[in-house]
């Protein structure tokens, strides 16, 4: 059974601190596919809800973003971390992806996302993960084009 094809246009909204997925994303895997960006996790949400993209692209660790943009409460990190707030800063930069996807989750995005990051050494975690957001799927930030793509259609159900 051959894969299925693309509807004319895939609209992904790119979530991430910088420009660097929406350039390679635009470049190399460009076919069939309407990028949008967004750089927070308050305009994820709110790009999510106006435009409907058919999947979001979300990077993990947002180190690049101003503190006060940040989503996650950092008191209550800071408590978690026993009261070091450089600690509870540095977990939400490098986990911010996760505060993004519950926010995108709660505010009533329900189609697929795919997280830019390398699980193959955490798969306990991403089993948790998945198991709590079964349209949640991952793609290492060091994967090639192909490989993006074969993420991306097996997200939209585009695989056999």
């Amino acid at each position: 059974m051959q894969a299925a094809e693309l509807p004319s246009k895939v609209r992904i909204l790119v979530v991430e601190d910088g420009n660097e997925y929406l350039t390679n994303l635009s470049t190399f895997v460009a076919e069939g596919i309407e990028y949008h960006q967004a750089q927070s996790g308050a305009q994820a949400c709110e790009m999510a809800a106006r435009l409907a993209p058919d999947l979001v692209y979300l990077d993990m660790r947002f180190d690049r973003t101003p503190v006060e943009a940040l989503l996650g409460d950092v008191v209550q990190l800071t408590g978690r971390f026993n009261g070091d707030v450089a600690r509870a800063r540095r977990f939400q930069e490098d986990n911010q992806g996760l505060f993004i996807l519950r926010a995108l989750r709660e505010s009533g995005y329900v189609r697929p996302v795919i997280l830019s990051y390398d699980f193959s050494t955490e798969e306990r975690r991403f089993a948790t993960l998945s198991a709590r957001d079964p349209g949640l799927s991952y793609c290492p930030d060091y994967a090639d084009a192909k490989e993006i793509r074969a993420a991306i259609d097996r997200a939209l159900g585009l695989q056999a």
